[in-house]
């Protein structure tokens, strides 16, 4: 079973995106660019932002989510397989409880996914250029966002998240730049993928996580080791002092490797993230 989940991952991670379905996308999520510069990676990126329901009516600084995978995001008309609903979701609550954010989605590489978002090589699948991607984030990316938006820019008002390499390149970039990310959205991590570099590193990082926040959801019908090396990492960040009341961990019975699932998950890390 963990081999034929796995065959199908990395499956999963060669297809191409569609773009012929309608839109879904909210009228408060935009383009800021086709083609945005990565000088890190010698590329360039679609980066989409969403602004809260009152970004224009008020004044106010905004806490800023980082995610990735923006195709599944926003619009069922850039997914692989159905989108999260982000817009919707973060509209209901701001209709419920007044709480807003602002998210800004990082396409995937698409062929060049699995590179970008593993931190370390894979000795049988490759990949490893994670570094160079987390760098785009904090040293290109977030310094646009933060002078072109209202943003609440310090690491306690700064959350990077995603799903499966997601968020393991999440988790990684949260212990590598702790004076960025003060809070970690991770849905169904693929650990297994850098399991034991990932350990070490946090192991031998001279790094106090006090202040960090840690949301981890996953379901009984993905990997068989997820559990297992999820509870590792876990361990790995308490003894660089994450305390327990800053890490919540949920494990579905029904819980499924897909859109479907982290769409219904959600709005729950929103709002306890906050």
């Amino acid at each position: 079973m963990k081999n034929l989940f796995r065959f199908l991952f990395i499956l999963s991670c060669t297809f191409l995106w569609s773009q012929e379905k309608k839109s879904t996308a909210t009228e408060n999520v935009k383009i800021i660019s086709e083609n945005f510069d990565v000088p890190q990676l010698k590329t360039t990126r679609r980066i989409w932002i969403y602004l809260p329901k009152d970004y224009e009516t008020s004044r106010k600084k905004y806490e800023v989510m980082y995610l990735q995978d923006a195709q599944n995001l926003f619009d069922d008309a850039t997914s692989y397989a159905g989108e999260w609903q982000a817009d919707e979701t973060l509209n209901k609550i701001f209709e419920k409880t007044g709480k807003s954010v602002i998210v800004v989605g990082i396409d995937n590489g698409g062929e060049k996914r699995i590179e970008e978002l593993s931190p370390f090589k894979n000795a049988k699948y490759g990949g490893g250029n994670g570094e160079n991607y987390v760098k785009f984030i904090v040293e290109t990316l977030k310094p646009y966002i933060d002078k072109n938006y209202r943003t609440k820019t310090g690491k306690k008002h700064t959350t990077i998240g995603g799903s499966s390499l997601g968020a393991l390149i999440s988790v990684y970039a949260a212990v590598k730049y702790p004076e960025t990310f003060g809070k970690v959205l991770a849905f169904s991590s693929a650990f297994w993928f850098n399991a034991e570099d990932l350990n070490a590193f946090i192991s031998h990082s001279k790094v106090n996580l006090k202040h960090q926040k840690y949301y981890f959801v996953q379901g009984k019908h993905e990997d068989e080791d997820m559990e297992v090396q999820t509870k590792r990492v876990i361990e790995n960040l308490k003894s660089k002092n994450v305390k327990s009341k800053n890490i919540f961990l949920k494990i579905d019975e029904d819980g499924k490797h897909n859109e479907m699932y982290w769409r219904r998950e959600f709005e729950a890390a929103v709002l306890w993230l906050d």
